[in-house]
């Protein structure tokens, strides 16, 4: 084992940690990755720090695999590792031709599709009817829940969203500079019954400008604070568990996929509305540019 390889975690393993994590954007990244390497970390110095090589990973890899984890974790641990491998190199702490070995071990193949969880029309429909428009709480959870199942918004998304951002475009409403995954931009059209929502709700809670979701405290008072994505989920756990079924906020965006595709929307008009990492690649490839006349949001058939 040569002295550089072995450097990588010196005395401090948070510290090769945070070369990683602090150039991540995600919070869900950052926590992910963080524990990822933390378990690997363990196992590299209980291993007696074999050195940060494409061996190393590989014999790790397989102890991930006989502790019968899935292959999506596998995969997560390993893509963590990747980019470890990365920084420390650029850090000077490993040579280059290290990462790219360890850059070069192959995750586990998933079989299968992953089906995931979503709605149904009809269910999409009761879900949007349940919050009590009566209070402010309920027609601030009828707008969360409209814009993530009229426009299949990140949780963070919805937490983010600004009124500025609502704009007509080429006659209709859309949300405009949506900042996503990865730093990404995009433009996403909304319904009608969507941006209804919206007014209702901004309208009853004075909302003129800012960030279009505030907190409400117990008493049913506007708090002077924005909701943050955790506070999104709760909105849709809550309202599910009223339906009887486990929700995800993630399975919005999965519902409103799956109601527009069935509704007869272009696969690629999803993919830009949902703005998925491929997206630069599909455009390209397809030279496809977003149809605001005819966009995946219009096929949903679900109303206020």
């Amino acid at each position: 084992m040569s002295e550089q390889t072995a450097i990588v975690v010196k005395d401090n393993p948070q510290a090769i940690i945070s070369l990683v994590i602090d150039g991540l954007n995600s919070p869900h990244s950052k926590r992910a990755y963080g524990k990822a390497l933390s378990d690997f970390m363990n196992w590299y110095m209980a291993e007696g720090k074999p050195g940060l090589s494409k061996m190393t990973v590989q014999r790790y890899k397989a102890v991930l695999q006989g502790r019968g984890l899935s292959p999506s974790a596998v995969n997560l641990a390993l893509s963590a590792i990747r980019k470890l491998g990365q920084e420390a190199a650029d850090n000077g702490l490993i040579e280059q031709s290290l990462a790219n070995g360890v850059a070069r071990v192959k995750g586990v193949k998933m079989q299968g599709v992953r089906a995931g969880n979503w709605l149904t029309r009809e269910q999409a429909q009761e879900l949007l009817n349940l919050p009590d428009t009566t209070t402010l709480k309920g027609m601030r959870d009828r707008a969360v829940l409209a814009v993530m199942i009229g426009g299949g918004l990140r949780r963070s998304e919805v937490a983010n969203l600004k009124l500025e951002q609502i704009v007509q475009r080429e006659g209709r409403w859309v949300i405009i500079d949506l900042l996503g995954k990865g730093n990404r931009v995009r433009t996403v059209p909304i319904p009608s019954w969507t941006k209804a929502a919206i007014d209702a709700w901004t309208q009853a809670a004075g909302i003129t400008s800012g960030l279009v979701f505030c907190a409400i405290n117990k008493g049913g008072r506007l708090a002077h604070e924005g909701m943050t994505a955790q506070a999104v989920r709760d909105v849709v756990v809550s309202h599910g568990k009223k339906m009887g079924i486990h929700l995800a906020a993630h399975d919005l965006r999965r519902t409103f996929a799956r109601l527009a595709r069935k509704g007869g929307a272009g696969l690629d008009q999803i993919q830009l509305s949902l703005g998925h990492a491929s997206i630069k690649t599909t455009e390209r490839y397809l030279g496809v540019t977003q149809d605001l006349m005819d966009a995946p949001c219009d096929r949903l058939g679900v109303k206020l």
